[in-house]
């Protein structure tokens, strides 16, 4: 399947807004391209294509050396996304009769060449083909897809489309090397399911529903545990024979990035847990876990001044034995045994709420925020651990949110079907200047929350208003407010205002309030408990 096909696809998936839509689009992709093209697409739409780096900047300098270094810039900073400004500018020279290349032909070349001879490879391959395929090409080659079909969507369109369960395929996916070819051979019936053996393989995870408060009176307090829900990230440990793995929650591989918690894992077994940053006993607030997010190869500095360590939840397997048809209460006993027994390293229990009554909840949740928790986790005691978020085996009862007026300080163009549009803003409250003026001090960024018709008005506001550049970044008349929701505040060195808010997201627009009468720093560090 050539370039342009897939670009095609691309191009579709980015324009289809729904769910459904999406998934057809990869089910006619999976029926219809050949392999190992289809799997080589595949990886590449679930983030899993590790191709020979060819960066970014090595594509950058191919554009700029063939065209006026002036309006590249202008035309970059108009578009606002590397990639698509690249296809679009880039001059074909005449006489180019070549075949565009099959995804097959791009790997295998990228993987062959020699460094030095890379620039010409790539440029020869944007001189064969249009535009949208020259980008497809360019996102492919530097791995940049955004498309809006993520690796689980990707699943479930295979699971569709063979009639196999997703979760079945989900329990062989990290066992199988793109471009998958077992994999397909399965699920069209040549061939036995792949069996992973010892590979430390991920497990889909089983995820609650929000809960509201008046739904509570429906429920027998008898049939149910609590336990909190901590204010981390969700991993799954997975070790054995064939090694140990410390798997997100959406799948990824984050072992390099908590070598501490790899270590501990001498067991073998699969347990559920929470994955935290731990001083002296005490939970670290989620700022100082973020220090350690997405970084590859944490130090030794690092490593000790933000220590993970993982709060346990559920046991999925003990050695070989699969635990997860248990109902609830027997998979706990057999945890608090495990963790009894093995005394792993960097790890503990999450203790349950006792409770008779859901008063008595409803007030240590009240208290969630004060103890830096993100609210209550409720469990039948006679569930199973069944994949998905599947409605009335789990709820989370989560702690309301906060708001904030803040003012618009700065925006910057989005990606994808963003990315002709200012969508991603920069917001601060007042505080005392060192002279004594009221001065506006950035809080933090949202991208989220705001409808289509409202991301039109911000865009068309932010270009009127627009009183500086930086590049891609527009400083804005300190003239609109935004009210800010957010799940907590928390102190942060990191950041100017000396607070990093979790999950803001813009509420709405206050086109009503003047730029004067938002917030002040004060009214949002009266929000941090302690």
């Amino acid at each position: 399947m050539s370039v342009p096909a897939f670009a095609e696809l691309l191009e579709r998936l980015a324009f289809t807004p729904s769910r459904l839509g999406k998934l057809a689009l990869l089910r006619q992709w999976f029926a219809t391209a050949p392999d190992p093209d289809r799997g080589i697409g595949l990886a590449a739409l679930a983030g899993e294509l590790k191709l020979r780096a060819a960066k970014p900047a090595l594509v950058r300098d191919l554009a700029m050396a063939r065209t006026d270094p002036a309006l590249f810039a202008l035309s970059y900073d108009y578009v606002g996304d590397l990639a698509e400004t690249i296809a679009l500018i880039w001059p074909v020279p005449p006489g180019v009769n070549m075949p565009p290349p099959d995804l097959a032909e791009v790997v295998e070349a990228l993987e062959s060449t020699p460094k030095d001879e890379l620039p010409q490879l790539i440029a020869g391959w944007l001189d064969t083909l249009e535009a949208s395929a020259r980008l497809a090409l360019i996102k492919l080659i530097t791995g940049g897809l955004r498309v809006g079909a993520s690796a689980r969507l990707a699943r479930v369109a295979l699971a569709e489309w063979s009639g196999q369960p997703v979760e079945e395929i989900e329990e062989i996916w990290h066992g199988v090397a793109p471009p998958y070819l077992p994999i397909f051979r399965w699920l069209e019936e040549k061939a036995p399911r792949p069996d992973p053996g010892a590979t430390p393989v991920f497990r889909p995870l089983m995820l609650a529903h929000p809960l509201e408060d008046e739904a509570l009176s429906a429920l027998n307090p008898g049939d149910w545990a609590a336990e909190w829900k901590w204010d981390g990230i969700r991993v799954q440990l997975v070790a054995g024979p064939g090694g140990a793995r410390l798997w997100s929650r959406g799948g990824e591989d984050a072992s390099a990035s908590f070598p501490e918690i790899l270590a501990a894992m001498d067991f073998h077994a699969v347990l559920d847990g929470e994955l935290l940053v731990m001083r002296d006993g005490q939970v670290a607030p989620f700022s100082d876990l973020q220090q350690r997010l997405n970084r590859k190869a944490p130090g030794p500095r690092m490593q000790r001044d933000y220590p993970a360590f993982v709060r346990l939840y559920d046991l999925l397997f003990d050695g070989t034995e699969d635990l997860r048809a248990l109902p609830f209460t027997e998979r706990r006993a057999r945890l608090e045994a495990w963790v009894a027994r093995e005394q792993p390293a960097r790890m503990d229990l999450s203790p349950l709420i006792p409770f008779t009554a859901w008063e008595e909840l409803a007030e240590m949740r009240a208290g969630a925020r004060a103890a830096s928790m993100e609210g209550l986790m409720l469990k039948r005691l006679d569930s199973p651990y069944t994949a998905g978020r599947i409605k009335g085996p789990w709820w989370k009862w989560k702690r309301g949110t906060q708001n904030v007026d803040a003012v618009l300080m700065y925006a910057q163009r989005g990606h994808g079907k963003r990315s002709s549009f200012y969508s991603d803003y920069t917001f601060g409250l007042w505080r005392d200047g060192p002279d004594g003026a009221p001065e506006l001090v950035p809080i933090g960024k949202a991208y989220s929350g705001y409808t289509d018709q409202e991301l039109l008005f911000l865009d068309k506001w932010i270009r009127d208003h627009t009183t500086n550049r930086f590049g891609p970044v527009r400083e804005v008349e300190r003239g609109l407010v935004l009210e800010v929701e957010f799940d907590a505040a928390q102190k942060s060195g990191r950041h100017k205002s000396g607070v990093a808010l979790r999950f803001p997201r813009i509420a709405r627009i206050r086109r009503d309030k003047p730029a004067e009468e938002a917030d002040r720093l004060e009214t949002l560090l009266a929000m941090i408990p302690g």
